[in-house]
């Protein structure tokens, strides 16, 4: 009896974390807008869930900072701040740098990121910069799976996904983007040629410039909001 409501009980923990995954997902895809209400019907209906199941994904990603509570309004897709910003970038400059310290010649993950970057370039000539914003978040997730590590993707995953509701409440134009296509160019060729020490170089101007573009672009949203 104890043996079959374990069970239950890991399968119930393995649909929500199921269901989880997939709206973070669907978050990195710019799929869900910040400040977006969130319609306990409509969701449960698109991932196949109960609404019981539902209610614990809501709550796992509130955990997140993915999402937010409000009592008697219901649950809204978060919009980080400038102070989240600011700390989203201190944890992508520790693991991404982590990442390039731990790259090997010929891994994989580098012949994705080249990939990505060509890929990216091809976007940009439609000028679809949204689709340029997903592609490179995918540079930045396959950089880390640089370090084989389970633990560390799925950390980088809520970062990724937090920042895209940061992207989600600014315009995204070419500004944003366009710089760092050339930037992605030149970091993986770096890190083919295995200098580390320059690649560690680049990814802390790389990261320092896109952090103030970012909250530079979010303080001009939210002055233009109060105006």
């Amino acid at each position: 009896m104890i043996a079959i409501e374990n069970k239950a009980e890991n399968d119930d923990r393995s649909l929500v974390e199921s269901a989880a995954a997939k709206m973070r997902e669907s978050l990195i895809a710019g799929d869900l807008a910040p400040g977006q209400k969130l319609s306990e019907h409509q969701v449960a209906a698109q991932f196949g869930i109960s609404r019981n199941t539902l209610r614990e994904v809501f709550r796992l990603l509130t955990s997140q900072r993915l999402l937010t509570h409000i009592p008697n309004r219901g649950v809204f897709v978060a919009s980080p701040d400038e102070a989240a910003v600011i700390d989203i970038y201190r944890v992508r400059a520790v693991i991404q740098a982590g990442a390039i310290r731990a790259a090997m010649p010929g891994h994989p993950a580098l012949a994705k990121m080249r990939r990505l970057s060509e890929r990216g370039r091809e976007i940009s000539l439609t000028g679809d910069w949204r689709k340029v914003g997903t592609n490179n978040m995918e540079f930045h997730r396959a950089m880390v799976e640089i370090c084989d590590s389970p633990r560390l993707s799925a950390c980088f995953d809520l970062v990724l996904a937090e920042l895209r509701l940061v992207f989600g409440q600014l315009e995204d134009t070419a500004h944003l983007h366009e710089p760092y296509l050339d930037l992605n160019r030149s970091l993986i060729t770096v890190l083919d040629e295995g200098d580390v020490v320059i690649a560690l170089s680049q990814l802390e101007t790389y990261l320092l410039k896109s952090e103030r573009a970012v909250l530079a672009a979010l303080q001009r949203g939210t002055r233009h909001l109060r105006t």
